[in-house]
C-alpha cells in the first residue's frame, strides 16, 4: 500500500513510500496453469483454479543430511525422541515406489503437546538437516467460456466470469488491445487446427531421425491411462498420491503427454521417448509436499533426463521443495514449468519456474503477442533489499494448442501448462540429437533455448525473457556446442525501450538512489563454478563512461549450474550536471573444475556492455522515493488486495514493488515528470535533504490517496511505527 504524504509547509511530495501485503501459499500451491476445453475441439474454456492450502497439524517433514535406509532414519529419530513416550510420535511409513530405496526425508507425526519441544530435539541430531512442517494443498477447477473466442459472444471485459483470475488492472503489454484481439481470432482458430509440431518445424528433425529416442521424460501430473492410443513407449506409471490409481480422469497429463510425445493424430514432440508418468494428484486433487518429494527422489533414481512440471505456485520459501528442485537439476535432470497464469500482473511468477536452474516457461499466441494470461517477471525472492531476476526464460504458444484427449482423439488448449510441455517435448527431441555430448545438461539446454530465441515486438524483458522458441535454431547451436557460461540479460541498454523496461523507463543521475540489476549467470562448464576474481567495471571514457559508478555483490559458488551477478550502478560527481549516454562493460571470469578429457579447468571470460541514460539531477520536489525496505517479504502471510473489488481472487501473495504490482503507479508518475527512486535499505541510509518531505505508511486503502487505477488523487499524512522522517533531516548510512 501507498501514501503519496505532503509536506507541512506545502511544497509538494516528495518520497513514496509501499507497505507490502503478501499470502502465505503454504508448499504446493500448485495450479495446472492451464486452460483447456472441456468439449474436444468445441469452444474454447479457460480453467479457473480455485486452491486452498494449509500445514497439515502436527505432521512435519524431516530431512536429513544424506539418504539412509529406513531403519537408519527411524534411529535417528528414535535417538532425537527418545525421552518421548513411543506414543506420542509416529513416523509414517512409505507405501509408493520409493519404499525400497534409501531416501533423505520422513514425515513425522507428533502429538499437539508436545509438538514444539519435539521439533526442537529432532534439530538437534546431527543427521538432521531440516525439520519442515507438511503441507496440503486442494485444488479445484472451474470451466468457463474462454472472452477471446468468438463462440462467447456474452462476454465482455466486465463479465466476472470471463475475467482473468487474479486480475488486477488492464493488460500493459502492448499490441493486446479488445481491437486487435478481435482481429485475431480466426489467424487463432486457423492455427489451432494445425499441428504445433508443424508450426515449429519438428519435421525437419524427424527426418534426420532425431525422435526423442533414448530419452526419458517425466511427467509430474494427473497421470495418464495405460492403452491410450496415441503413445507407443510408456514405459512406467507410478502413483505418489494414497489413492492406488494410475489413470488420468481430469485429462491434464493425459494432453501434457501427447503434446510431449504423441505419435499420432495430434502430434507429440517426441514420439520415440520414454515416458515416465508420475501421479502426483489425486481425483480430488489434492497433494502433499511429501508426495512430491519422494516423486522427485525417484525421478534422480531412476535417471530421468527432462522433466515436465505443467503445475506450480507462489511459495518459493517452502525449503524442502526448493532443495529437491536444486538436486534433481544438480543430477542432470533437465526440469521444464510452467510460469504460471497470473498474468497480466508482473511479479506473479509460479515456483518452480523461477528458480535460476530451471526453464520457465510463458505463453503467446500464434500472433506472436504475449498471452494475457502469462506470468510476468520480476522474481521477488530478492526483495525487498535487492531487485529480481528476469524470467521467463523463453516463451512458446500456449493459446489453442491440440493435443491428445482424456480417452482418445484431440482437443485444444491454452496455458502456460500448455506451453510448458511444447518446450519439454522440443527439449526431448533436441536431446536425442545430442546424447552423449556435453550439450546435454540444465544449463546447456537452458543457454541453447535463450541464445537461439527469437525477440517479439513490443514486449519487455520481463514478459518474454530472451524471447520465442525457435527449435531449428536450438538445434544448429546444440550440435556445435562448446560449454561455457552466459549472462541473462546478456546486456543493459537504458536506451532500448520497450524491451529494456523499466530500466529505459527512467534516467540516473547524481545522488539518486542506484540502480539495480540482477543478471542470471548460466554456466555449462559444470555442476559447479565460481567466479575466479571480483567483476571489474571497465569504463568507456570516450563514451562518458567515467561518470559512473558501478559496486557488484555475487555467488560466491555456481551451483546448480548458475548464480547471480548483482550489479549497483549511481553517477559520480563528474556527472553532476551531465545529460546524455555513458557506456562501459563488466568483465569477469567464471572456472569450473575439469571433466574427463580435459587437461585444466573449464574457464569461461564474460563481458556485459552497460549504456546508461544520465541527467542532471532533477529538483526534490520532482523526486520520490519508495520505501521498499520496509516492505514486508511475500509470502509469510495471506492480506487482502489492494483493490477490495477482487471477489473472485481476494488474496494477495505479490511482492510489492513499482515495477511489478505498481507498474501503473510508476507509469503515471514518470508521465507527470516525477522520477522514483526505491529504498532498499534502512532509513539511515540516504539523505532525507534530498527529498524533504515527511514520509507515512498506512494499512488503509481509504487512506492510500490512489484510485482503483492507482492513480494518485489526493494526498495524505500520518505515521505509523516503521517509517518516519522529519522535514529536511539528512542521516547517514552507517
Amino acid at each position: 500500500m501507498v501514501v503519496l504524504a505532503q509536506s507541512p509547509f506545502g511544497v509538494g511530495v516528495r518520497i513514496l513510500v509501499g507497505v507490502c501485503s503478501l499470502l502465505l501459499c503454504p508448499s504446493l500451491a500448485l495450479s495446472p496453469c492451464g486452460n483447456f476445453s472441456a468439449n474436444g475441439e468445441g469452444e474454447q474454456q479457460r480453467v479457473v483454479v480455485e486452491f486452498h492450502s494449509e500445514v497439515v497439524q502436527n505432521e512435519v517433514i524431516v530431512s536429513f543430511v544424506g539418504y539412509f535406509s529406513s531403519t537408519s532414519r527411524l534411529s535417528f529419530i528414535r535417538a532425537a525422541l527418545k525421552q518421548f513416550d513411543a506414543s506420542q510420535w509416529e513416523v509414517f511409513p512409505k507405501s509408493n515406489g520409493m519404499a525400497a530405496y534409501p531416501n533423505d526425508f520422513d514425515v513425522v507425526q507428533i502429538h499437539a503437546a508436545w509438538l514444539e519441544e519435539g521439533v526442537k530435539r529432532l534439530e538437534k541430531h546431527p543427521y538432521v538437516k531440516k525439520v519442515t512442517a507438511q503441507r496440503m494443498m486442494t485444488r479445484s477447477l472451474k470451466y468457463v467460456v474462454d472472452p477471446d473466442d468468438d463462440s462467447c459472444p456474452s462476454c465482455s471485459s466486465n463479465h466476472s466470469a470471463c475475467s482473468s483470475p487474479g486480475g488486477r488492472f488492464p493488460t500493459a503489454a502492448k499490441g493486446w488491445s479488445d481491437t486487435a484481439r478481435h482481429s485475431n481470432r480466426k489467424l487463432q482458430r486457423a492455427f489451432s487446427n494445425q499441428q504445433i509440431t508443424d508450426v515449429l518445424q519438428a519435421k525437419a528433425l524427424w527426418d534426420l531421425g532425431f525422435t526423442g529416442a533414448g530419452v526419458s521424460v517425466a511427467i509430474f501430473d494427473t497421470g495418464l491411462n495405460a492403452h491410450h492410443p496415441h503413445f507407443k513407449r510408456i514405459k512406467e506409471r507410478t502413483d505418489w498420491t494414497d489413492e492406488k490409481t494410475l489413470d488420468d480422469v481430469l485429462g491434464h497429463g493425459t494432453f501434457v503427454a501427447g503434446v510431449i510425445a504423441s505419435s499420432k493424430d495430434c502430434f507429440g514432440f517426441a514420439p520415440d521417448a520414454d515416458l515416465h508418468v508420475f501421479r502426483v494428484f489425486t481425483n480430488k486433487q489434492v497433494s502433499y509436499t511429501s508426495w512430491f518429494l519422494d516423486a522427485f527422489n525417484y525421478a534422480i533414481l531412476k535417471g530421468m533426463v527432462v522433466l515436465n512440471l505443467s503445475i506450480g505456485g507462489p511459495d518459493f520459501m517452502d525449503h524442502p521443495f526448493v532443495d529437491k528442485v536444486w538436486e534433481l537439476t544438480a543430477n542432470g535432470v533437465i526440469l521444464v514449468s510452467a510460469i504460471g497464469n497470473d498474468g497480466p500482473l508482473y511479479g506473479t511468477l509460479n515456483n518452480p519456474a523461477d528458480q535460476m536452474d530451471v526453464i520457465g516457461v510463458g505463453g503467446i499466441d500464434y500472433d506472436n503477442h504475449l498471452a494475457k494470461f502469462s506470468s510476468r517477471g520480476m522474481t521477488t525472492w530478492e526483495l525487498p533489499g535487492g531487485y529480481g531476476r528476469v524470467k521467463p526464460d523463453i516463451v512458446t504458444y500456449g493459446t489453442s494448442v491440440r493435443g491428445s484427449a482424456l480417452r482418445s482423439g484431440c482437443r485444444s488448449l491454452s496455458g502456460t501448462s500448455v506451453a510448458s510441455p511444447v518446450v519439454a517435448g522440443a527439449v526431448a527431441l533436441l536431446a536425442s540429437a545430442v546424447i552423449g555430448t556435453d550439450a546435454l545438461n540444465p544449463a546447456a539446454m537452458k543457454q541453447a533455448l535463450m541464445l537461439s530465441a527469437r525477440r517479439l515486438a513490443n514486449h519487455n524483458l520481463f514478459e518474454q525473457g530472451p524471447g520465442k522458441l525457435d527449435l531449428l535454431a536450438a538445434y544448429h547451436l546444440l550440435r556445435d556446442f562448446q560449454p561455457q557460461a552466459t549472462l541473462s540479460p546478456p546486456y543493459v541498454d537504458m536506451t532500448e525501450c520497450p524491451y529494456m523496461w523499466p530500466f529505459c523507463e527512467q534516467p540516473l543521475y547524481h545522488s539518486a538512489m542506484p540502480l539495480l540489476v540482477n543478471v542470471t549467470i548460466l554456466n555449462s562448464m559444470g555442476v559447479t563454478g565460481r567466479i575466479t576474481s571480483a567483476p571489474r567495471w571497465e569504463p568507456f571514457v570516450a563514451e562518458n563512461g567515467h561518470v559512473l559508478d558501478v559496486a557488484f555483490a555475487y555467488s560466491a559458488t555456481l551451483w546448480p549450474w548458475s548464480g547471480y551477478l548483482a550489479l549497483s550502478v549511481s553517477v559520480n560527481q563528474a556527472g553532476r550536471a551531465f545529460d546524455g549516454v555513458a557506456q562501459g562493460q563488466v568483465t569477469l571470469t567464471v572456472e569450473s573444475p575439469s571433466q574427463p578429457g580435459d587437461k585444466e579447468n573449464r574457464r569461461s571470460t564474460l563481458t556485459l556492455p552497460l549504456r546508461v541514460r544520465v541527467v542532471a539531477t532533477p529538483p526534490r520536489h520532482r523526486r520520490l522515493l519508495w520505501d521498499q525496505f520496509h516492505n514486508l517479504r511475500y509470502p509469510p502471510g495471506y492480506f487482502p488486495r489492494d483493490n477490495l473489488r477482487m471477489k473472485n481472487d481476494a488474496l494477495d501473495w505479490n511482492g510489492d514493488h513499482v515495477h511489478t504490482n505498481f507498474r501503473d503507479l510508476f507509469a503515471s508518475l514518470r508521465d507527470n515528470g516525477y522520477y522514483v527512486e526505491v529504498l532498499g535499505a534502512p532509513l539511515t541510509c540516504f539523505d532525507a535533504d534530498n527529498y524533504g518531505e515527511t514520509a507515512t505508511t498506512r494499512r488503509s486503502t481509504t487512506a492510500l490517496g490512489l484510485d482503483e487505477g492507482r492513480n494518485p488523487t489526493r494526498s495524505s499524512a500520518g505515521h505509523v511505527p516503521g517509517g518516519f522522517l522529519a522535514q529536511g533531516s539528512t542521516v547517514t548510512c552507517p
